[in-house]
C-alpha cells in the first residue's frame, strides 16, 4: 500500500478528484490517501493557504494527486502552485500532448511533451515597488537551474523514445538570462547524440505550433514560456481539460489537471474528470505500479473511442457522475 498526499482544490476540484480517486482504486492501485486542504478551501475552513501539515505530508509520501487551486488574481493571497514548486523544488513540469478520439480539435496527430522550468524566471513573481507607479519584476536565470531542465528534458526524451529536442528561448533579445539557457542546452545536447536538437524563438514557436505542430516532439522551454505555450499546445487538442501535467523534484512529485478550479460551474456535477484522471495515469507510472496505469487508460481512451458518456465540453451531455461510472465500467 502506498501512501499518496491528496489536496482536493477549489471550485471543481473536489468533484474531479473524487471521480479520479475512485477510478483509480477501481483500477488496482494500492493507494492509501492522505487528504488535506489548501488554498481558498483552507482559508475558508479558518485556516493557512498552504498548511505545514500538507506541505510535510508530501515530502513524507514523496507523490500527490492535486486538484485545481484557485489563485486571485492581481490581488489576494500568492499562488499555492508557485509556493509547492519552490518550496519542493519542483523544478520540472511535464505536459504531454496527445489528441484524443471524438474530441473535435484543429489538429489531428498531435503528439508532443512541453517540459517546462519550474523554479526561476519571469513567473517565479520576484516583483517590487522601485518607486511609487514605477514596479520591477526580476527574471532570474541560473547555470544550476537551466542545466538540471536541459538534461531532465534529453533524458526524458530518451527514456520515452522521442527523437527531437526543440529549446524554445528569446536569446535575441534576451541575451544574458535565455543565451545562458542556450547554453546549457547545447552542452547537454552533445551527451545525447540520438536525439536531434533544435532551437526556436518563442514567438516562432507559437506560430509554428498553430500552423505545424506535428513537426515538436519535446519542448524545453523557461517558467514563463512553458506556462504559456503549454496551454497553447493544450488548445491544439481540445482545450485544458484533456491534458494533465506533472512537476516533478528529487525528493518529491505532484500530479494535476492542469485546467484551472471553474468556480462557474462547481457543484453542478457537469466538470470533466478527463485530465485528473490523467494525472492519476501518470502517477501510478511515477510509482512504478504499471499495471493498474495500463488499465486505467485504456479505460479513459475506450471511452473516448465509444463516443458515449461524454461530457458537455466536449460534445457530449453526460455528468460527472455518468462519465466516470462510463470509466469504471470499462474497468470491471
Amino acid at each position: 500500500m502506498r501512501e499518496v498526499t491528496l489536496l482536493h482544490g477549489d471550485g471543481i476540484g473536489p468533484e474531479v478528484i473524487s471521480a479520479a480517486r475512485e477510478v483509480l482504486e477501481a483500477a488496482g492501485a494500492q493507494l492509501q490517501w492522505r487528504d488535506f486542504a489548501v488554498g481558498q478551501e483552507a482559508l475558508d475552513a479558518g485556516g493557512e493557504i498552504l498548511p505545514a501539515a500538507a506541505l510535510e505530508s508530501i515530502e513524507r509520501t514523496g507523490v500527490c494527486l492535486k486538484g485545481p487551486i484557485t489563485t486571485p488574481v492581481g490581488e489576494g493571497f500568492p499562488s499555492v502552485n508557485v509556493a509547492l514548486r519552490k518550496r519542493l523544488d519542483l523544478y520540472a513540469n511535464v505536459r504531454p500532448v496527445y489528441n484524443l478520439p471524438h474530441v473535435r480539435s484543429r489538429f489531428s496527430g498531435v503528439d508532443l511533451v512541453v517540459v517546462r522550468e519550474n523554479t526561476e524566471g519571469l513567473y517565479s513573481g520576484i516583483e517590487h515597488e522601485v518607486v511609487p507607479g514605477v514596479v520591477e519584476s526580476l527574471k532570474i536565470a541560473t547555470e544550476k537551474g537551466c542545466r538540471r531542465i536541459a538534461r531532465f528534458a534529453f533524458d526524458y526524451a530518451r527514456s520515452h523514445g522521442r527523437r527531437r529536442v526543440h529549446s524554445v528561448h528569446k536569446a535575441n533579445i534576451m541575451k544574458l538570462t535565455d543565451g545562458l539557457f542556450l547554453r546549457m542546452a547545447r552542452e547537454a545536447a552533445k551527451d545525447y547524440p540520438e536525439i536531434e536538437y533544435r532551437e526556436v524563438i518563442v514567438d516562432n514557436a507559437c506560430m509554428q505550433l498553430v500552423m505545424k505542430p506535428e513537426q515538436f516532439d519535446v519542448l524545453v522551454l523557461e517558467n514563463l514560456y512553458g506556462d504559456i505555450l503549454s496551454d497553447l499546445c493544450a488548445g491544439l487538442v481540445g482545450g485544458l481539460g484533456m491534458v494533465a501535467g506533472a512537476n516533478l523534484g528529487e525528493r518529491a512529485a505532484i500530479f494535476e489537471a492542469v485546467h484551472g478550479s471553474a468556480p462557474d460551474i462547481a457543484g453542478k456535477g457537469i466538470a470533466n474528470p478527463t485530465a485528473v484522471m490523467m494525472a492519476g495515469v501518470m502517477l501510478l507510472r511515477h510509482i512504478g505500479a504499471s499495471g493498474p496505469a495500463d488499465r486505467l487508460q485504456a479505460a479513459l481512451l475506450g471511452v473516448y473511442e465509444s463516443g458515449q458518456h461524454l461530457t458537455r465540453d466536449v460534445g457530449g451531455s453526460a455528468s460527472t457522475a455518468e462519465f466516470t461510472q462510463a470509466v469504471l465500467a470499462r474497468l470491471r
